[in-house]
């Protein structure tokens, strides 16, 4: 992972709700909100910051508990996590975004587009939850009975966790590169007992030991005026790249760019090629424009 220049970001933190916040701000222009995966943090898109900062406002939050973020109340559902969203924009005096959601992230970005359509511009998908049950074995592993023991037990900075995580995540197809990187580096994370309960307390309410408990793809149609860009990896091994295809088939004015010989983080595994996909999209389409009797029309099946 490329280190970032920090001429081009800022760690900043706010109080929303009495919690501190935890954010990552770059650039100016249009507001592009950088939305992390499942453990974690705005850290996850430092690789992309630089070339995307040069023409949009990046803010890029820590979720509850994820990354400086004070935990939450307890509820880490995605409609929850999308109205903290919705709220740190509210503090930040903005009222618009193009949302880039990443796994969870995507998730939580079909969510916050659902419940406040009149907020979004623009909306990408990359590797995204929500679109399908099937979901990898480590993280329906991580579902189980006693998996905060066993996080608890194996979890934890250094060689240890890496050794653990080499071996493991070897054999359901994560290959020696970004992708396993990441996911060792949140994997080493889990060994504080605050970022811990917030990964789980998250985990449960979107995935159970058969997979996604959750999918939009009764509600893609209402995204039907608004412009969206799907980003997969072609081996992904944590969410397979058909839930990509399957929802860009039911979008049809979607865009869908699939990277042959990357994994489930297309942003840190292709970065250059990621932030050039994105800015292309986001120069060669208009911010959409909520549209309140449409969406109306769309509910009613009119």
């Amino acid at each position: 992972m490329t280190p970032i220049d920090a001429s081009f970001s800022t760690v900043q933190t706010v109080s929303v709700h009495g919690r501190t916040v935890s954010y990552l701000e770059a650039g100016e222009g249009p507001l592009l909100l950088l939305i992390h995966g499942m453990a974690g943090t705005a850290r996850n898109w430092d690789s992309v910051i630089e070339p995307l900062a040069l023409h949009n406002t990046l803010v890029a939050p820590d979720f509850p508990g994820h990354g400086e973020s004070a935990p939450g109340g307890g509820d880490y559902s995605l409609g929850s996590l999308a109205s903290g969203l919705r709220d740190l924009m509210i503090a930040l005096g903005r009222d618009r975004a193009t949302l880039v959601g990443h796994s969870l992230g995507g998730g939580v970005a079909l969510q916050f587009t659902y419940q406040f359509p009149e907020m979004v511009e623009r909306l990408v998908l990359v590797s995204s939850g929500g679109l399908g049950p099937e979901v990898g074995a480590i993280l329906r592993a991580a579902a189980l009975p006693g998996a905060d023991l066993f996080l608890r037990a194996t979890a934890g900075p250094g060689s240890a966790a890496g050794s653990f995580l080499s071996g493991a995540l070897g054999k359901v197809g994560l290959r020696p590169n970004a992708d396993l990187a990441e996911v060792g580096r949140a994997y080493a994370s889990l060994a504080d007992a605050d970022r811990r309960k917030a990964f789980l307390a998250t985990l449960h309410a979107v995935v159970g030991t058969d997979g996604q408990r959750v999918a939009a793809l009764d509600r893609l149609y209402l995204a039907e005026d608004l412009p969206v860009l799907i980003v997969w990896g072609e081996g992904d091994p944590i969410i397979p790249v058909a839930h990509g295809r399957a929802a860009h088939a039911q979008m049809p004015g979607s865009q869908l760019e699939v990277f042959p010989g990357v994994g489930h983080i297309p942003q840190l595994e292709a970065p250059g090629r990621f932030a050039a996909v994105l800015q292309r999209f986001l120069d060669d389409t208009e911010p959409a424009e909520f549209d309140g009797a449409a969406w109306r029309s769309r509910l009613s099946g009119k």
